[in-house]
């Protein structure tokens, strides 16, 4: 990777991520360096959709420079050329970087979840996705292992879509699982159209943040899987998001009014914690969670990475197909607006 690609990687980070920022400093230079890479590809990937007015145009421009990145002739720009030298020296599997690919597309879509395993499928690709990826930069292919990282990953997206339940009404996105909003007769409209932290949404907002922290319990075992000069950061980014869901709480679980925020202080005693928490893991026997089973909206994750041959060609025909199935909608959509 060249030098400058990285410098402009990690700025990009730095402005565009911060929690992702402040959990990096723990990580070791082997790691640290190419997960830049990976988050400023998938920063700009979720930039170049949400900040689109023409989404199904942005989500198809990035498909061709995946292809080109995949190919060995990426843009002359940095964060591609970065990713692609990541994507050499780690072998990513293609299929990793897809299913964001496709989380986006369902993004460019206006896509919404009727239940919360739909609400899983979608946090699978744009959250469980990086995961995985995030796994093979540590040289970690270990299927359940792979989990953990999934389910850390869905929990992370699940905590962002409690905290920007008011944003999204405002654009008009709606994340919360639609059943969860017809128990509670409210209609997406009409939310849109005045959306207020009444006891029900804050009942769901706290309901959402429950099955995240259920998640980020399974996933500290596999935090215990990985190097040990990883493991602080991965329970730093643990224990930062998490913290987002307690600014939550403290709000009321009213994220309509306020967007929750967390402040460096608190950064600062969740990356000690996470130092000290990396050195328990050394003498603390493994947590037999560790061989729970993967999401069934992660499975097709944890094959991928953990390079599992799928005998009915699932991976083949379905997962493609499903990808190319939700292109090919962006692209007539593309074409009727032009």
């Amino acid at each position: 990777m060249r030098s400058d690609d990285l410098a402009h990687c990690k700025e990009a980070i730095r402005h565009g991520s911060l929690s992702f920022h402040a959990a990096s400093r723990l990580l070791p230079g082997s790691v640290r360096d190419p997960a830049l890479a990976l988050y400023a590809f998938c920063r700009l990937a979720d930039d170049a959709v949400d900040l689109n007015d023409q989404k199904p145009q942005a989500v198809l421009t990035l498909r061709d420079r995946l292809d080109l990145i995949y190919q060995g002739r990426p843009r002359n720009a940095p964060a591609d050329r970065a990713f692609a030298a990541v994507i050499e020296d780690y072998e990513m599997p293609r299929a990793l970087p897809d299913a964001l690919l496709e989380g986006l597309a369902w993004d460019a879509m206006d896509r919404r979840y009727r239940t919360l395993s739909e609400l899983f499928d979608y946090s699978a690709r744009v959250a469980a996705a990086v995961g995985a990826m995030m796994c093979v930069l540590m040289r970690v292919r270990d299927a359940d292992a792979l989990a953990r990282a999934c389910d850390l990953g869905v929990a992370m997206q699940l905590t962002n879509i409690a905290r920007d339940v008011g944003e999204d009404a405002r654009e008009r996105r709606m994340y919360l699982p639609l059943d969860w909003l017809d128990d509670a007769g409210i209609a997406p409209e009409a939310f849109f159209a005045d959306p207020l932290p009444d006891e029900r949404v804050r009942g769901m907002v706290k309901r959402l943040l429950r099955e995240a922290e259920k998640l980020y319990l399974r996933s500290e075992p596999g935090i215990a899987a990985l190097p040990l000069a990883a493991r602080p950061g991965i329970f730093a980014a643990r224990h930062v998001y998490a913290g987002i869901g307690g600014a939550v709480r403290r709000n009321g679980y009213d994220t309509v009014s306020f967007r929750a925020h967390t402040y460096k202080s608190q950064k600062l005693g969740w990356l000690a914690l996470s130092v000290l928490r990396s050195g328990v893991s050394l003498i603390t026997p493994r947590s037999a969670v560790i061989y729970a089973r993967p999401l069934a909206e992660t499975q097709f994750l944890v094959d991928a990475a953990a390079r599992v041959p799928r005998p009915d060609n699932v991976w083949g025909d379905g997962r493609t197909g499903a990808l190319l199935s939700a292109l090919a909608q962006l692209e007539s959509r593309d074409r009727a607006g032009a």
